[in-house]
């Protein structure tokens, strides 16, 4: 962690418990991030006591902090949904029901002002990273014996056993891979280059062994589409040309020996078209086709109301007035909640008002980790993955990929800013840094 911590000996146990409210809400971010990859409750048993702990930080900046964009516009979306309860004519249950997976955004503004403030957002990295890796290591043990999945204990509902899953489902758990395969390439390629080749070879195997699992194991077509694109971005940002060349000619032999050594991979490439067929000539229910379906449906009913949408939890209600006998056409029969795509999702609901609100809110993170350094580029490989993976799914709004935007975009932003102004931290007893009075909103001249 770059910049000084000015961090004063308590002088009696007191006063260290009082000095050790600027960790603790760190660390129970660190919990949520070491319990997102397993289970959906303990993350939020985690965080009602960082809620609490936050309360106790210093938060005379707090309110300035909000008003710029990168803390505005998640807010706002949230407004708006809030306030799209009012025009819509699903039943109320379903209107609480499509606002609460906005709400988790209001989370963002805690975190970047959390983390531009105290230097502690590494331990949320190294939290996430382990907790991936451990469940890496057992999905490898549930591919050998399903009968270790750990659904059995940690699913809500009805649940099915499946190779390699370990806990929830390979949408989820793909995500999470994909996003620490490729972030763990950037200190692997920092430490080679200063001549820490042990190090840089144990990031290198941590990449390995998540592309294998994905690779073998399982993964979802999502992961597979923009595993593409994150690993180009990293080329691009982060590798000379001479090596990035080298680097695609070598991801190129890659692709073509695993098509060649992983029946996994060849079956879930070949699903997309298989799905399209089924859909397209048997009108049978299917993954891609199904999608095609949800997408010129939505486009309709953003016709009708092109402006403000027709309301939070309206997605339901308009699907199934458009929706026919299942006996005469299957596919044309489903009635859904969510369309299989972010920016079709917000539209319907809120029109063109909240899809401008939406491309905003990723503009403006993107912009947020211009710059070097691990939390830059760890915030914009998260900002990225989200913005690829919500062609295909609602990701901003879905609880786990959701939930990783919100600590990724909140930690590595706080992480970001702080950089930019110097990497000046307050004094641990309390005290502001004489450099965040200078301006207001605690941005140092």
């Amino acid at each position: 962690m770059d910049g000084v911590v000015n961090e004063q000996k308590p002088g009696s146990w007191l006063a260290a418990i009082w000095a050790a409210r600027y960790r603790t809400p760190a660390r129970f971010v660190a919990l949520v991030a070491l319990l997102l990859p397993w289970t959906t409750t303990g993350l939020t048993f985690a965080l009602i006591p960082w809620l609490i702990a936050f309360a106790f930080l210093d938060l005379r900046a707090f309110p300035r902090s909000l008003l710029r964009p990168v803390c505005l516009l998640p807010i706002v979306l949230v407004v708006l949904a809030a306030l799209g309860t009012l025009w819509s004519e699903a039943p109320w249950p379903e209107r609480i029901h499509a606002l609460g997976p906005v709400t988790k955004l209001l989370v963002v503004p805690l975190l970047i002002y959390q983390f531009e403030r105290w230097p502690y957002g590494n331990w949320v990295f190294s939290a996430f990273l382990a907790s991936c890796a451990l469940l890496t290591l057992y999905s490898f043990a549930v591919a050998l014996d399903p009968g270790l999945s750990l659904k059995l204990y940690l699913s809500r509902g009805p649940y099915k056993v499946e190779s390699g899953i370990a806990v929830r489902n390979y949408i989820d758990q793909s995500q999470e891979f994909a996003l620490c395969a490729i972030a763990v390439l950037y200190p692997a390629a920092t430490l080679f280059r200063q001549g820490r080749v042990r190090a840089a070879a144990l990031f290198a195997l941590l990449a390995a062994g998540f592309l294998a699992n994905m690779m073998f194991v399982v993964v979802s077509r999502t992961a597979l589409v923009t595993l593409p694109f994150l690993l180009v971005v990293f080329g691009l940002l982060h590798l000379r040309r001479r090596t990035a060349l080298i680097a695609a000619g070598a991801m190129v032999l890659a692709a073509i020996l695993l098509w060649n050594v992983s029946p996994h991979l060849r079956a879930t490439i070949a699903k997309f078209h298989n799905d399209y067929q089924v859909s397209m000539q048997d009108r049978q229910v299917s993954g891609m086709g199904s999608r095609l379906e949800y997408w010129r449906k939505s486009l309709g009913f953003i016709a009708d109301a092109p402006l403000i949408g027709h309301g939070t939890g309206s997605i339901r209600g308009l699907f199934a007035s458009v929706a026919v006998d299942p006996k005469v056409d299957p596919l044309r029969s489903e009635i859904v909640s969510n369309p299989h795509n972010q920016t079709l999702s917000v539209a319907v609901q809120w029109g063109a008002t909240g899809v401008l609100i939406l491309y905003a809110l990723w503009f403006s993170h993107l912009l947020m980790f211009r710059g070097e350094g691990l939390a830059c580029w760890i915030g914009l490989l998260v900002v990225v993955q989200n913005m690829l993976s919500s062609l295909l799914n609602t990701h901003l709004f879905d609880f786990t990929s959701g939930w990783i935007y919100v600590l990724g975009v909140g930690v590595a932003g706080g992480m970001a800013l702080n950089a930019k102004r110097g990497g000046a931290f307050p004094a641990m007893d309390g005290r502001e840094d004489e450099r965040l009075r200078q301006t207001p909103g605690g941005t140092p001249k």
